[in-house]
């Protein structure tokens, strides 16, 4: 009998991981998630070629597609306006795959519909979380299973062959399996994150990345205008130190929820004039239906995800910093990396450590660039070396450096050209296990 796989976490990690597990052969695998239903929630993100590449693969791109963006192009700005880089992306970079803005809701919601569709409608459990997790001595997990009410009856224990916890920052399983962690570590950034309906010509048909060394701006159209639809929705975060903020001190109850809703006015002051060829950040935050605030907050590197036939991926094994659109696109390929080692070893324990020896070193770095601020540092350089604005940004950072800092980032997440182009390195035909 094939084993049975227990995923923590209906999110973006866990559906996919789903679906990776089910096209690698694994036809016994459930996905159990606190909400009690999948909706359209959160807010937009960018997926990068390397993971489209994956989600191709699985036969959910086209889908994807008939309610995205393919990112033609990423501009720096300085936040007195000048430019201070422009890069193609996606298939003008050279990629075979796009990269996709994209909103979470979307996702997420065509990831459920596959995973249903392939697996059973009874492969998704709502409403249910993990409660408690001990490893036994053959290395299988015992679950405690809670309701979302806190209710166990009828759930109270379930003992599946492999446990994957894609339960988020604030994973259960990773606190069961690592005690003692904490929350969340705050590095003193506040983020504001929403998203706009506006008229195509006042959204720019580019990502931008705006500010200076203190205050961030992030702004692109995540659908395209159609003749019955001729608004799009735009995807906005800004980021600034908390200090500057009144009443900064409550954020130490909330790191790592998103749903903390707070009026736009009470930031928007801080972004008045801030102007990026044509496409007016305070403009865009007006026309928001609202914004939800969050303490930029990642995870300390862990030195083991697995442990026995229990493993973690996507924010449960490296949160990092909304810097560099690699949260869900790491994500993404942990769940192909993992149902690729799982279809290759007879045994899920040597499965999960080849998984983790394969991902968990390029995590944990990309995690420190990350905290290093990634590609945005230009933003800073910029600042730091002509605080006042400048004329000729080549005289501020030559290109040579601006191509190096860009180049080192893509090779850290494995999302240069030459890496993606050369095809996926999780392809299976099916699983050996009988």
């Amino acid at each position: 009998m094939t084993p049975h796989i227990l995923i923590a976490g209906g999110g973006i990690a866990g559906l996919t991981a789903a679906l990776s597990l089910h096209a690698a052969g694994f036809q016994r695998v459930t996905v159990v998630e606190a909400a009690r239903e999948i909706r359209s929630v959160g807010a937009g993100l960018n997926i990068m070629p390397n993971a489209v590449r994956e989600l191709d693969a699985l036969g959910v791109l086209d889908r994807l597609e008939t309610d995205a963006v393919r990112t033609r192009e990423l501009r720096y700005y300085h936040r007195s306006g000048g430019l201070i880089s422009r890069e193609p992306r996606g298939l003008r970079a050279g990629y075979r795959w796009p990269q996709l803005s994209i909103h979470r809701g979307h996702l997420q919601l065509v990831l459920a519909e596959a995973v249903r569709e392939r697996l059973g409608p009874a492969a998704i459990v709502g409403g249910v979380r993990v409660a408690g997790l001990e490893i036994l001595p053959d290395g299988r997990p015992r679950v405690r299973l809670a309701h979302r009410t806190g209710a166990t009856r009828g759930l109270a224990s379930l003992q599946p062959d492999v446990l994957i916890g894609a339960d988020g920052i604030r994973s259960e399983v990773r606190a069961a399996l690592h005690p003692g962690e904490g929350p969340p570590p705050w590095n003193g950034m506040l983020v504001w994150r929403g998203v706009s309906r506006m008229a195509a010509k006042d959204t720019g048909s580019f990502m931008l990345i705006a500010g200076d060394d203190r205050r961030k701006a992030v702004v692109y159209p995540m659908t395209e205008p159609t003749l019955r639809s001729p608004e799009v929705l735009v995807n906005w975060a800004l980021a600034m130190p908390a200090d500057r903020i009144a009443g900064a001190e409550r954020l130490d109850a909330v790191r790592g929820d998103w749903n903390q809703p707070v009026p736009v006015g009470d930031f928007l002051h801080h972004y008045e004039g801030w102007e990026f060829d044509g496409v007016s950040v305070p403009d865009v935050l007006r026309a928001s239906d609202g914004a939800y605030e969050y303490p930029m907050v990642d995870r300390e590197p862990l030195a083991r995800w697995s442990h026995g036939r229990t493993t973690l991926i996507g924010d449960a094994a490296h949160a990092m910093y909304p810097i560099g659109s690699n949260g869900a696109t790491q994500s993404i390929v942990d769940a192909r990396a993992l149902a690729h080692a799982m279809a290759l070893y007879r045994d899920p324990a040597d499965a999960l450590a080849a998984y983790e020896a394969d991902r968990r070193p390029a995590m944990t770095e990309l995690q420190r660039a990350n905290r290093r601020l990634g590609p945005e540092v230009v933003i800073n350089l910029a600042h730091q070396r002509a605080p006042g604005g400048f004329t000729d940004i080549d005289a501020v950072i030559p290109p040579e450096e601006r191509a190096e800092i860009a180049a080192r980032y893509a090779l850290t997440g494995a999302f240069d050209p030459a890496a993606v182009n050369a095809g996926s390195p999780y392809e299976v035909a099916v699983s050996v296990l009988p």
